[in-house]
């Protein structure tokens, strides 16, 4: 199985820590958010990735090269630009229809800056059961920026903020909003159908596709750790989490 690691972002949350160094290269006791995402997929038998990057993107392309990609196939996709998640992949593409084996397999999406238990053989099995285009990682929990799925966990809207309107694609008597979390299995039959140009979120393209009746799917996760990683307070509880065991 292949996956993609979105690791081009700027880390401006992260801030002194990224000043001068991107944030896939920051540390949790001390291991790099790189490397613990890579172990991640590795255990889940993932053996070929690709990692955009962009903010320092030299010292990660230094980095795998001084620990032997960790001993798996990595490509780097370089952005002169930040693409966003949607325009990352969408550049990456290449990577995931170069073959016929790899055009009929699904293939993992992953935040640098997340940290997880999330099963991901379940979830890649959920995908593969349901032959959805996308399933997205959801959990129950306070967020900003929430997703609409109605009960068959199909996705109908979005909504950024409590005070905003939603945005729905997919009329549903009952919408629950849950935070999604930053984790995908997608099926490369999404990759022609990524009409969008330049930066966007792959957001855009999920609801669009979703209002057009395809299969956008979330994944309950709500029984697993997960942790967002964007601020200093957030790698500090991370560590803990590692030292008391509650993440393994």
């Amino acid at each position: 199985m292949k996956a993609m690691i979105l690791a081009a972002g700027l880390g401006t949350r992260l801030r002194p820590l990224t000043d001068g160094r991107p944030k896939a290269l920051v540390e949790i006791a001390g291991r790099t958010l790189l490397e613990i995402t890579l172990a991640r997929l590795r255990s889940f038998d993932v053996r070929e990735v690709i990692v955009n990057v962009h903010h320092f993107a030299d010292q990660i392309v230094q980095y795998l090269k001084a620990n032997t990609n960790f001993g798996m196939r990595i490509e780097i996709s370089r952005e002169e630009i930040l693409l966003d998640t949607g325009g990352g992949m969408k550049k990456a593409a290449w990577f995931f229809l170069e073959d016929a084996a790899s055009r009929d397999e699904p293939f993992i999406l992953h935040n640098v800056d997340v940290i997880s238990t999330i099963d991901l053989v379940k979830m890649v099995e959920a995908h593969e059961a349901s032959d959805a285009l996308a399933t997205l990682a959801v959990q129950r929990r306070e967020s900003s920026r929430q997703l609409l799925f109605d009960r068959h966990l199909q996705l109908c809207g979005r909504r950024a903020g409590r005070d905003h309107e939603p945005e729905i694609v997919r009329q549903s008597p009952r919408l629950e909003p849950l935070a999604f979390s930053g984790i995908h299995v997608i099926s490369p039959r999404l990759l022609p159908m990524l009409t969008e140009e330049g930066v966007f979120s792959i957001i855009a393209p999920y609801l669009r596709l979703a209002g057009q009746g395809e299969q956008i799917l979330g994944f309950r996760a709500d029984e697993y750790y997960w942790r967002d990683l964007g601020k200093p307070a957030d790698l500090l509880q991370a560590s803990r989490d590692l030292e008391q065991g509650i993440l393994v």
